[in-house]
């Protein structure tokens, strides 16, 4: 597929002109590595493990703040009508991903390094952190994007968002304490990434674990692609 790099590029630009003007959506991107950088600092319990709120907190930024705050954008710019220019402007629905989504996922990834300094991680363990939260935070987004579209104003996307992103954000944490859902969450990819950083420092990626991200992907993908076919008509 053709895209154009003058369109994604425009698009990137007013993303980033707009977050200056919308507190809501900037919160998104910093709470956890706050919160992450005082439980790390203040909070001390026998028998923690080491960088615990740093996994804990990167699961759960990983499940919100890409895809509340791809949802708002999205839903905000269609409620304004914003996306039905884009669209007469024939941009290509790749393109719109890739110009709002880079700055979503960039913003994310800034979070992300945050995180990586409080926990310490350096070289190796560095690299896979990243990498992970990587993968997260592009399945994330993707979902945000298709609940963007498809809600029909910014506030029908807050009611979808907020228990989608419960689910993944808080599932893989409720799993420490119960086996059932902890079954439940291996089935999601926060619950998957939350299992890779208790092994940041040797990870190991079986056949079933690389699925169901992978599967957690597609649906990501079919979903955006189905709700910005629809928005087209």
């Amino acid at each position: 597929m053709n895209v154009s790099i003058r369109k994604i590029t425009a698009i990137l630009e007013k993303q980033l002109k707009d977050t200056l003007k919308n507190k809501e959506v900037l919160i998104q991107f910093l709470m956890f590595p706050v919160m992450a950088l005082i439980m790390e600092n203040t909070v001390s319990i026998d028998g923690m493990p080491e960088g615990f709120f740093v996994k804990l907190f990167s699961s759960m930024y990983i499940g919100m703040a890409p895809l509340t705050a791809m949802s708002a954008i999205v839903a905000e710019e269609k409620e304004k009508n914003t996306l039905r220019v884009l669209l007469m402007s024939d941009v290509k629905a790749g393109e719109y991903l890739l110009g709002v989504g880079s700055y979503v996922w960039a913003a994310c990834m800034l979070g992300s390094c945050v995180l990586a300094v409080v926990g310490g991680f350096r070289g190796k363990e560095l690299a896979v952190f990243l990498g992970v939260m990587c993968i997260g935070i592009v399945i994330s987004l993707l979902a945000g994007a298709a609940v963007g579209i498809w809600s029909r104003t910014q506030m029908a996307a807050t009611s979808v968002t907020v228990p989608v992103m419960m689910v993944f954000s808080f599932l893989p944490m409720i799993g420490m304490f119960n086996e059932g859902i902890k079954k439940l969450a291996d089935m999601t990819y926060s619950g998957q990434i939350y299992g890779w950083m208790q092994q940041i420092s040797s990870l190991e990626l079986g056949v079933k674990n690389l699925a169901v991200v992978g599967c957690n992907l597609l649906v990501a993908v079919i979903c955006f692609a189905a709700a910005y076919r629809k928005s087209m008509y």
